[in-house]
């Protein structure tokens, strides 16, 4: 249950975040003959300024035009410019319709990590009624009580996450 409350913790912090840094596009996927590659592994990423991003393909010139596209084809709003096998990407100013859709995408992925959380807690229900030969009754139920404040409390943590991650978000 702790494991879907970091994921989305990590998704938060890797997907929703209004502050460009480098590690923004880390996660974006490139795809090429040879596979799919995070953007980090085919190119160097500098920051340049907040609003200006730069990723220096150099060391694999010909994945340039398959990193060009998987930015453009990203969720994030960019229009990558290609100088050679540098990568200009200007970070578009944040605007309040971007704010509110970056908050429907984190009411998105906490609805996510709360159907995770079902699915763990009823995994470890039908664990328990599967090996209650050699228990009691009292026993089970006590069990079930536990696995059911376990999953409540990691429910109220994921509000407190996305109540958080919205007042950030929204300002």
């Amino acid at each position: 249950m702790t494991d879907v409350l970091s994921a989305l913790k990590d998704d938060f912090t890797r997907n929703l975040s209004i502050r460009t840094s480098p590690g923004a596009l880390d996660h974006i996927v490139v795809t090429t003959q040879d596979g799919k590659f995070p953007l980090n592994q085919l190119g160097q990423i500098s920051m340049k300024s907040p609003q200006f991003i730069m990723v220096n393909m150099s060391s694999f010139p010909e994945a340039t035009a398959a990193a060009t596209r998987a930015l453009e084809e990203s969720s994030m709003n960019l229009n990558p410019e290609v100088d050679g096998t540098i990568i200009k990407v200007p970070v578009p100013k944040v605007t309040r319709e971007h704010r509110e859709n970056l908050s429907k995408l984190a009411k998105q992925l906490s609805n996510k990590a709360k159907d995770s959380l079902r699915k763990v807690r009823s995994n470890a229900v039908a664990q328990v009624k599967k090996a209650k030969e050699g228990h009691s009754e009292d026993t089970l139920r006590l069990v079930e009580k536990q696995i059911q404040q376990m999953s409540d409390n990691i429910l109220a943590d994921i509000d407190k996450q996305l109540a958080a991650k919205t007042k950030e978000l929204l300002g």
